[in-house]
C-alpha cells in the first residue's frame, strides 16, 4: 500500500507553544506508520519552521512526553501553490497534520497560509478557523442562531468606565474577564472588586486587544466532541470539574496541577440533557462553519439547570490527558482511528488551490 505523507505541525509562536509539544508527542506516537509517511516540522516561539530529521522525545518534570524542537540548517519555506521547501527541496506533502494551539496557529492565519500553498490540512478552514478563536464573534453568531449563550460585554483599552459600569450594573459581582482570543484559559480571570476587575482586565488584554467580560455563574463544565466536514458525528458529553483550589478550569489547572481537576470522559447527566448537549454542539458546530473536528464547551448552571454554550476550539488538545481524544474513545472511536478519521476528512475537503 502507497503511504500518504503527512507532515505534522507543532510548537508554535504562541502562549500555548508547550501545550502543542505534547499534544505532538502523543499523536506522533498514535499515528500508524504502515499508513503514512511522517515528517515532523517545529515552529519555534519565534514562528521559525524547522524540519526534524528525527523526531526527539524528551520527558517533562510531570512524566509526560514533549516533541523536542530542534533547529534545522535550512528554515522550511511555505510556497505559493506550491507547497514546503526545505534546502531547495519540495518536500513530499500529501496533507498537514497541525496539532498546534492559540493565536497565529488556529485563528486562520496558518489556515490561510497552508490554502496559498495548495495544501490539504486537518481541521477547519479559514472563516471556521478565525470565527471560533474570537469568542466575540462566536458568541454572537451563536446568539444569532438561537442558541444559548451567557450575556457578555466586549472591551479594549479604549472602553470608557461608563460600559464598564453597565457591565457591573447588568450582572453584579463577580465578574468574569477574558481574552477574546486565547486559549487554554490564558489570561482569564474571576474579579469581584473592582480593583480586582481592573487587574483582570490588565491581564486580559495583555493576551489580546480586547476582553470579554461576563457574569461568574456557578457551573458544571460540560464538553463535547464533534468531528465531521458536512457529516457531523458528535459524541456523548464528559465533563470536567475543578479541584477546589481552583476557581475554574484555568491553564494551571489544566496543565500545571496534576490534581488540577477530575476529567470525567462521561459526563453524569440524564439522556434528556445529554440528547440536548448533542443536539446544540452540531448546531454550534455548524454556525461557526467548523470542519474536521471541534471540541465545544458548555455551562450548566447549578441553580436554574440552564445550559450555556461557551466556547468552541477547532483545534483541541491531544495530551494524555486531553478530553477531546478521551470523549471520542469514551463513543467508541479509539486514538488511532480518531487520527485516520481526521486525516481522511482533510483529504476529503482537499486543498483551497490545487498545486
Amino acid at each position: 500500500m502507497n503511504k500518504l505523507n503527512l507532515t505534522v505541525l507543532y510548537g508554535g509562536n504562541s502562549g500555548e507553544h508547550e501545550v502543542s509539544r505534547r499534544s505532538a508527542a502523543s499523536v506522533l506516537r498514535h499515528l500508524d506508520r504502515d499508513r503514512y509517511a511522517v515528517t515532523a516540522i517545529g515552529i519555534d516561539r519565534s514562528g521559525g519552521w524547522h524540519l526534524q530529521h528525527e523526531p526527539v522525545f524528551e520527558t517533562l518534570a510531570n512524566g509526560d512526553l514533549a516533541l523536542v524542537i530542534a533547529p534545522s540548517e535550512h528554515p522550511v519555506a511555505l510556497v505559493p501553490a506550491a507547497g514546503l521547501w526545505h534546502g531547495g527541496v519540495r518536500l513530499a506533502v500529501d496533507c498537514v497534520f497541525p496539532v498546534l494551539h492559540g493565536t497565529h496557529c488556529e485563528d486562520g492565519q496558518l489556515q490561510g497560509a497552508l490554502d496559498t500553498a495548495g495544501l490539504p490540512y486537518v481541521g477547519a478552514g479559514v472563516l471556521g478557523s478565525s470565527a471560533a478563536m474570537d469568542k466575540a464573534i462566536t458568541k454572537s453568531l451563536w446568539r444569532d442562531a438561537g442558541l444559548p449563550v451567557v450575556d457578555f460585554r466586549v472591551v479594549d483599552a479604549h472602553t470608557s468606565p461608563d460600559v464598564l459600569a453597565e457591565a457591573l450594573k447588568a450582572f453584579g459581582w463577580p465578574l468574569f474577564v477574558k481574552p477574546c482570543s486565547a486559549g487554554s484559559s490564558l489570561g482569564a480571570s474571576r474579579a469581584g472588586t473592582p480593583q480586582e476587575l481592573q487587574t483582570a482586565l490588565a491581564e486580559a488584554l495583555r493576551h489580546d486587544r480586547r476582553a470579554l467580560i461576563e457574569p461568574c455563574l456557578d457551573v458544571r463544565e460540560l464538553e463535547c466532541s464533534v468531528l465531521g466536514n458536512g457529516e457531523i458525528t458528535v459524541f456523548p458529553p464528559g465533563e470536567i470539574v475543578p479541584n477546589a483550589s481552583h476557581s475554574f478550569y484555568d491553564y494551571e489547572a489544566k496543565y500545571a496541577d496534576p490534581d488540577g481537576a477530575s476529567l470525567h470522559a462521561v459526563a453524569q447527566v440524564d439522556a434528556t440533557l445529554r440528547q440536548s448537549i448533542m443536539d446544540i454542539a452540531r448546531a454550534a458546530y455548524a454556525a461557526v462553519r467548523c470542519e474536521g473536528l471541534g471540541r465545544v464547551d458548555f455551562f450548566l448552571d447549578k441553580k436554574t439547570g440552564q445550559l450555556f454554550l461557551n466556547e468552541i476550539n477547532t483545534l483541541p488538545g491531544f495530551t494524555s490527558i486531553s478530553m477531546y481524544p478521551r470523549m471520542c474513545q469514551a463513543g467508541g472511536l479509539g486514538y488511532a482511528e480518531l487520527l485516520d478519521r481526521l486525516v481522511a476528512l482533510a483529504m476529503e475537503r482537499g486543498p483551497a488551490i490545487r498545486a
